[in-house]
Formats: structure tokens, C-alpha cells, sequence
């Protein structure tokens, strides 16, 4: 599991428990502007080759935690077999994908959301005043 805060212009996903240790990752830090896409996905495929293991573990059907070789790019992983993910898709990142399992979908994505237009409303007024 995954919790996600907001730092300042960054979204912080900081892996719990256990999880730190088969991802061998403890948190991921990317600015919002380098978010372009979120999305609920009910059941990830975590299938026997649906890319490679580049550091982490994976026990195929139930459970994938760590950065993994899919699709010609790097994808961070902390999601089991029937958990609540959130995929972010991101730009200019060493991951192209962050496939983890969170509380609520919705309400992070909304959080995430909400933290990037007060970002780009606080950005915008900065630029108007100068």
C-alpha cells in the first residue's frame, strides 16, 4: 500500500510497511506538473509476462511491488491481485507509470488535482504581478 501527500509542488508516494522492502523503494517524489494522467484501474494484470522485473518482487496473479521494464519504459509497482490502484501516468520522470495501490482512487486523484490548480493558480498570479 501507498500513501500520497502533497509537499509544497511535489506529490510524495511513500510506500508502508512491509512494501518498502519487496519494492526496495521507500518514496517517490514527483512535481505535479509532471503528472499528465491518473485513473482508478479495479484489477491490475499482474501476469506471468507482462514485462520484466528490473529490481523488486513479484508473485504472478497476486502481488508486484517494485520497478519493472513494460511497454520500453521503466513502471514503479505496489499493487496486489484485486486491490485499489491508481495508475499515474507521468513526463519528464525516470518512471513512465506508477501502478500503486492507495485507500481511495477518487479521492487521491482529487487531492492531486486540487494541489496542481492551486499550484498553477499561485503560479499565474506570480506571473501577473511582475
Amino acid at each position: 500500500m501507498v500513501d500520497v501527500s502533497i509537499d509544497n509542488t511535489l506529490a510524495v508516494f511513500t510506500v508502508k510497511g512491509l512494501d518498502q522492502f519487496w519494492a526496495m523503494k521507500h518514496e517517490i517524489r514527483v512535481p505535479l506538473n509532471h503528472i499528465v494522467g491518473m485513473r482508478e484501474a479495479p484489477s491490475p494484470s499482474i501476469g506471468w509476462f507482462d514485462g520484466f522485473k528490473l529490481m523488486g518482487t513479484s508473485f504472478p496473479n497476486r502481488f508486484r511491488a517494485g520497478t519493472f521494464y513494460q511497454q520500453g519504459a521503466k513502471v514503479f509497482w505496489d499493487a496486489r491481485q484485486g486491490g485499489k490502484v491508481l495508475i499515474v501516468d507521468l513526463k519528464d520522470e525516470g518512471y513512465k507509470k506508477l501502478i500503486v495501490e492507495v485507500e481511495s482512487a477518487p479521492s487521491t486523484i482529487r487531492m492531486i488535482k486540487d494541489a496542481a490548480e492551486r499550484r498553477k493558480r499561485l503560479f499565474k498570479a506570480g506571473a501577473t504581478e511582475r
